[in-house]
């Protein structure tokens, strides 16, 4: 479920469609460093994906702040600027190697 917490994205879609993956949406991640209320809310979300077994993504990772205190939160996978514009898999998988490890 895209943009998880905001516009349609309600706690009933949850149940009543087959979603894979919560994605946070990104005005909770953009305020991760300046608002401890946007950091309660993805440990919500990610604690609500835990208890359904659906994979959390946090979307907008725009910096290197950002991402630190996404993990801590609970959320190990994100997407966003802070990896990389937007490409094609040949183009961005040898620069994602540098995230392996």
């Amino acid at each position: 479920m895209e943009d998880f917490g905001t516009g349609y994205s309600s706690l009933s879609n949850l149940q009543a469609f087959p979603f894979d993956k919560i994605k946070i949406d990104r005005s909770f991640v953009s305020h991760v460093t300046d608002d401890a209320s946007a950091r309660s809310i993805i440990r919500a979300i990610v604690g609500l994906g835990r208890s359904l077994d659906l994979p959390v993504v946090a979307e907008g990772v725009e910096t290197e702040e950002q991402r630190p205190m996404v993990i801590e939160e609970g959320c190990p996978q994100a997407q966003g600027f802070y990896f990389g514009n937007p490409a094609e898999a040949v183009v961005c998988i040898p620069g994602l190697q540098r995230f392996a490890s």
